[in-house]
């Protein structure tokens, strides 16, 4: 017997926070959910860059920085989990496997290990990359109970959002996607 596909998963899509979120660690956030089961979810932010340079990462990997001068890559806080854990969400690279890769869609892996990291400096890396310290995680049933409280909207996974577009721009962007003004959405309904 087969298990049945989780038809309310959340994984490959993306959260956007709304307004009235009071975490700091995602007041207008945008977060790609890498995983959803009912053990919990796990996601990376992949809107806030932060001020750690791509070459500042390398000497902790014992990784030498020669010949990654045009490198610009920004480094990502993707979230309050181990934010002394790297991730790496990327496009798949024709036959090319990482040590610590998984596919989490068709389109789309994680990897761990600091092989990748190696590669994206040597310029043998994959097409698209996004590089994060730390991870948004929520556990049985939190993510569930925080969308039933509106704390976030749900849009599908864009390509362009995460690999293409300006940091500083990606939350509005999926925002749009949904057709929405985000400055104007408010849980509070009822009457004055």
């Amino acid at each position: 017997m087969t298990a049945k596909p989780n038809t309310n998963s959340l994984h490959h899509f993306m959260l956007i926070s709304m307004p009235q979120m009071e975490d700091e660690n995602f007041v207008r956030s945008l977060v790609y959910i890498c995983e959803h089961s009912e053990k919990g979810a796990m996601g990376l932010v992949i809107n806030r860059a932060n001020d750690i340079a791509f070459t500042d990462i390398l000497p902790q990997l014992d990784i030498s920085d020669a010949n990654v001068t045009d490198v610009e890559q920004p480094i990502f806080t993707g979230g309050p989990v181990q934010p002394e854990h790297g991730f790496v969400l990327h496009t798949p690279l024709r036959n090319k496997q990482w040590k610590s890769s998984i596919r989490v869609s068709e389109d789309l892996c994680l990897t761990t290990s600091s092989d990748v990291i190696n590669d994206i400096a040597h310029a043998a890396g994959p097409e698209h990359s996004l590089i994060a310290l730390g991870y948004a995680g929520w556990g049985p049933g939190q993510l569930e109970q925080e969308l039933a409280e509106n704390a976030w909207l749900c849009c599908p996974f864009d390509a362009d959002i995460v690999f293409n577009m300006a940091p500083e721009d990606r939350f509005q962007a999926a925002a749009d996607l949904l057709g929405i003004d985000i400055n104007l959405i408010s849980t509070k309904i009822g009457h004055g």
